[in-house]
């Protein structure tokens, strides 16, 4: 038990983590720090930092093919993605809106694993799905009128966020499952530096090195982005179930939705709110519910 809750404490804090990345995504835009600018620092920090702490544990790579090292590395572009089109979103959107674009990961990762694994989907993931299709419904301000006032741009980045989040999520726990979680965490922010140096190679030249301020924002979102969910995850979801673990990753919703309220200044309404309780309680129902639904098959194959 006590490892168990050990696991939950880390893996509440990983994901809290995240949901503090656009208090300093939104500064950086708003001191005329560009995607590029505050993408590649990120990467930068979080690669220097992770490989430094794989370098004090002594973390060896032996045993790791190169053809695991690539599609460890492969896999890490998808974090690079995430970042790319998640913080793209909140030059047009309110963070409040993008993190919930960001979440149809949720509903996206059944139709992953739909296609490559060929795991149908069960009642209770469909049930799933309209809860959280329900719950952007609100959130997004339909009802008010304001999804109209949505831009295009942001509108698409946010949902490629949801898309890019959840081929990290589906394709990490498939790629060399035996390589240190640290030294994975390392290869996946390597393959997401070299994306972002690739993508916004134009922004090179022009990057002011100099400039203290960039790098402080640019660490304060490899912190809280890229260093500390991964190390938090890789540590707290082995003493946890994997349903578990997803459950409370959703705790990430509402921290970034209050911390724009708070320190964005950001307003949310009571009809957005219950939509981020509907998305938070999708994710239970697809988690726990499917869960529920196993033990009661198995209980009727005893009783037959």
């Amino acid at each position: 038990m006590k490892g168990k809750g050990k696991g939950m404490t880390l893996v509440l804090f990983g994901a809290a983590s995240f949901g503090f990345t656009p208090i300093f995504v939104k500064t950086g835009f708003s001191l005329g720090y560009t995607l590029g600018e505050l993408n590649i620092v990120q990467m930068v920090v979080a690669f220097v930092f992770l490989w430094l702490i794989s370098f004090f544990k002594r973390i060896s790579l032996k045993g790791t093919s190169r053809n695991d090292l690539f599609k460890i590395m492969l896999t890490g572009t998808s974090v690079g993605l995430t970042s790319i089109f998640y913080y793209g979103a909140m030059q047009y959107l309110p963070a409040s809106i993008a993190i919930i674009l960001l979440f149809q990961f949720v509903w996206i990762g059944m139709f992953y694993e739909w296609i490559f694994t060929r795991v149908i989907p069960t009642k209770i993931n469909f049930l799933s799905l309209v809860v959280t299709l329900l719950g952007v419904v609100c959130a997004s301000g339909v009802i008010g009128g304001g999804f109209f006032d949505i831009p295009i741009a942001g509108l698409l980045l946010g949902l490629l966020s949801g898309f890019s989040y959840a081929g990290f999520v589906f394709f990490s726990g498939q790629v060399a499952t035996k390589t240190s979680p640290i030294a994975r965490s390392a290869l996946m922010v390597t393959g997401s530096l070299v994306l972002v140096l690739v993508v916004f190679a134009q922004d090179l030249p022009t990057l002011p090195l100099l400039e203290g301020q960039l790098w402080i924002i640019g660490a304060g979102v490899a912190l809280v982005g890229a260093v500390i969910p991964p190390l938090f995850f890789a540590q707290g979801a082995p003493l946890i179930s994997g349903r578990l673990a997803n459950v409370l990753s959703s705790i990430e919703l509402p921290v970034a939705i209050v911390s724009a309220m708070i320190i964005l200044s950001e307003s949310v309404s009571l009809t957005q709110w219950v939509g981020v309780a509907l998305i938070v309680t999708a994710i239970f129902i697809n988690e726990l519910g499917g869960l529920w639904l196993k033990g009661k098959l198995e209980r009727k194959s005893q009783t037959s």
